[in-house]
């Protein structure tokens, strides 16, 4: 089966359940580090990711390839099941901020974090959940513009407008806290 697409596993998993072990191998480090960055503990991590791969593969009759990762909607799953944690705990959501994210932030807003990363932490905490979120996946999950867009069910160029509209925010927040 190791030689097989991608596509052709997906096709095999909707009548043969088995068939979906070599997706749940690939993905399931990638969904775990994403959720972890998102919840931080890793228990509550771990459920999560095992409700997103229980419900991938439930719904995979329902998955329609659109010329994107099949990650994408791996990705989606796990947004949904972040944000629900969160509402059924009632916890304020946590952003998990590395190096390399930075960077990439870093070169797109001209947000420098030499300048004051606290300053950076806290212009974030005032972008709304979905604002978040396109910084997340654009900047520290690195995706294209059209696998944000594909994850959060719009158009890639969408994704893009959005995503500079929120960076073109962040600068400003920053420039007012950075006073």
């Amino acid at each position: 089966m190791s030689d097989k697409t991608e596509i052709q596993q997906i096709l095999d998993s909707k009548s043969d359940p088995d068939c979906f072990e070599p997706l749940y191998k690939k993905y399931y480090p990638v969904i775990l580090r994403f959720v972890y960055k998102r919840i931080e503990s890793l228990d509550n991590s771990r459920e999560i990711t095992a409700i997103v791969f229980s419900k991938a593969l439930s719904k995979i009759g329902k998955y329609q390839e659109m010329g994107n990762p099949f990650s994408s909607w791996l990705y989606r799953i796990a947004i949904n099941e972040i944000n629900q944690f969160y509402r059924e705990n009632n916890r304020a959501r946590i952003i998990s901020i590395d190096e390399n994210g930075i960077l990439s932030l870093e070169a797109e807003s001209s947000v420098h974090k030499n300048e004051n990363l606290d300053v950076l932490k806290k212009s974030l905490s005032y972008l709304t959940k979905d604002e978040i979120t396109l910084i997340e996946l654009r900047f520290f999950e690195e995706l294209s513009f059209d696998e944000v867009g594909q994850i959060l069910g719009i158009t890639g160029n969408n994704a893009k407008v959005k995503t500079y509209r929120v960076l073109e925010n962040l600068r400003s927040i920053f420039s007012r806290l950075g006073k």
